[in-house]
């Protein structure tokens, strides 16, 4: 539990400094008012949720498999680039790994077999994680809200990243999937519902 004795000093920013109404109000296009919307609802809910020790504080916020080695005669993990590191919930970080682990089965047309990858995944990387880190069991319960969050965030990355480069902000089909799941409430990023394809995953026109 060393990482909740952290104390730092030049603080990292907050979740909420950077995304809030206004922010996300001047960089989402306003022909994509139901999104503003969704995303304002989302972070209300964020709002109401404990700040505590024992479930928000500093956070990695990019964890993927490009940010981490093994080494496989210790089985140590090695996490590094933590550029984007921010105090946050720690079950951000969770959602985030969830996320990352559907490339593993997203090509399986079975909706229940994925599923049950999905959860025998989540479960290895819960024992890894509260070996360390205690998670409360009313936190887990918003596994699916922080999934819509981490959703959420890629979204705003997706924009960010157009018009940083002078691009002109446009839907592509990816980005038009995880649009459409958080405007029509579609848990999980669809991976269990009709919208998902196994032929041409995360992708819509």
């Amino acid at each position: 539990m060393v990482e909740r004795l952290y104390a730092p000093v030049h603080r990292r920013y907050s979740f909420f400094d950077k995304y809030n109404v206004e922010y996300i109000d001047n960089l989402i296009p306003g022909t994509l008012p139901l999104l503003k919307e969704k995303m304002v609802e989302l972070l209300k809910t964020l709002e109401e949720l404990d700040k505590n020790s024992e479930s928000f504080g500093m956070v990695h916020f990019d964890y993927n498999d490009g940010n981490y080695m093994i080494d496989f005669d210790t089985g140590q993990i090695t996490v590094f680039d933590f550029d984007n590191s921010c105090f946050c919930w720690y079950m951000y970080d969770l959602a985030n790994v969830w996320m990352l682990g559907l490339g593993w089965i997203q090509f399986e047309p079975d909706a229940g077999k994925r599923k049950d990858f999905m959860d025998d995944y989540f479960k290895t990387v819960l024992e890894g994680y509260t070996s360390e880190t205690k998670i409360e069991d009313s936190m887990l319960n918003n596994l699916s809200l922080f999934i819509q969050i981490t959703l959420m965030e890629n979204i705003i990355d997706a924009f960010e990243v157009m018009r940083n480069n002078g691009e002109e902000l446009k839907c592509y089909e990816e980005l038009s999937y995880s649009i459409k799941c958080l405007e029509e409430d579609i848990p999980y990023k669809g991976f269990f519902h009709e919208v998902f394809s196994c032929e041409e995953p995360f992708e819509c026109e």
